[in-house]
C-alpha cells in the first residue's frame, strides 16, 4: 500500500536563522511540516528562526531534525530533487517546479519517498551536494536576474506539491457579509428610482421628448449590471452625497 507522504525539505548548510524560519513559514503555506537540517552555521535551535516563523509555523522548526552530512539526512529518501539555478555539467532531469512536482505525485503514489534539496543562500549547492540527488529543479526566471532567496524558492516548489489540492479560487475574507451577495431585484427597482427621481429634479432628462426614452435607457442600464447589496448601498450613498454638496 502506498504511504502518501509529504515530501521532506532539506536546507543544506543554512547560514541565517531567519531564513530557516521564514522557509518553515513557506513549507507551511502548503502543508509541508517535515524539515530536515544540514550543518546549520549557526547552530540549533535558532531563536531568530523561531521568531521570524512567527505563530503556527513554530511548529515545522519544533519537528525539524539536524543531520551532519546530506548523506545523513537522506537516509530513508527513495528519491530526490535539488533545487538550483547554475548549470550543471552532471547528467540529470531538469525539470520545472510543476513537471518536478508532478513527478513526485507519481512517485509518491508508488510508494517512494521524495525530498527537496536546497542549498546555502549565498552560493547554493555545491556539485557534491547535487550529485546525490536524482534530479535539478530549476525555476524558469529572468536569466539575467535568476536568483531566489531560500523562501522563495520553497515556496514555489511548495505551492506546485499542494497545487492540486488548493481551492480554484480563493476563498474571501475581510469584507462585510454583504459584499458577495447579489442586488435583488427590488434593490435594484429602488436604486433606479432613486437616481431617475433625483436626475429627474436636477433637470437631466432634456428635453421633455425625449425624457422617456432616456429614462428607459437609464433603467436598463441598472437592470444589466451585476450588482452586489453593497454595490447597490454605494450608489444610494453616491446620490446621497452629492445632494447634500448642492
Amino acid at each position: 500500500m502506498a504511504r502518501h507522504m509529504e515530501p521532506v525539505i532539506i536546507l543544506v548548510r543554512p547560514q541565517m536563522g531567519e531564513n530557516i524560519g521564514a522557509a518553515a513559514r513557506a513549507m507551511l503555506n502548503f502543508g509541508l511540516t517535515e524539515l530536515r537540517l544540514v550543518e546549520p552555521r549557526d547552530g540549533w535551535p535558532n531563536p531568530r528562526a523561531v521568531a521570524m516563523a512567527s505563530g503556527a509555523a513554530g511548529q515545522v522548526l519544533d519537528r525539524a531534525r539536524v543531520f551532519p552530512t546530506l548523506a545523513e539526512a537522506m537516509f530513508d529518501i527513495d528519491y530526490a530533487y535539488a533545487t538550483t539555478a547554475r548549470g550543471r555539467e552532471m547528467t540529470k532531469p531538469v525539470l520545472t517546479p510543476a513537471t518536478a512536482m508532478a513527478d513526485a505525485h507519481e512517485r509518491d503514489a508508488r510508494g517512494e519517498r521524495v525530498a527537496l534539496i536546497y542549498g546555502p543562500e549565498r552560493a547554493g549547492l555545491e556539485n557534491d551536494d547535487v550529485a546525490r540527488a536524482n534530479a535539478i529543479i530549476t525555476v524558469p526566471v529572468n536569466p539575467d536576474f535568476p536568483s531566489l532567496n531560500l523562501a522563495q524558492a520553497v515556496l514555489l516548489t511548495g505551492y506546485e506539491w499542494s497545487r492540486d489540492r488548493l481551492p480554484n479560487q480563493p476563498a474571501p475574507h475581510g469584507r462585510r457579509p454583504d459584499a458577495e451577495v447579489p442586488a435583488t431585484r427590488i434593490e435594484i427597482e429602488k436604486l433606479a428610482d432613486h437616481w431617475e427621481n433625483r436626475l429627474d429634479e436636477a433637470g437631466f432628462f432634456f428635453p421633455a421628448e425625449k425624457a422617456p426614452g432616456m429614462k428607459l435607457t437609464l433603467r436598463n442600464l441598472w437592470a444589466r449590471m451585476p450588482l452586489t447589496r453593497a454595490d447597490a448601498q454605494i450608489f444610494h450613498g453616491m446620490l446621497r452625497q452629492l445632494i447634500r454638496r448642492n
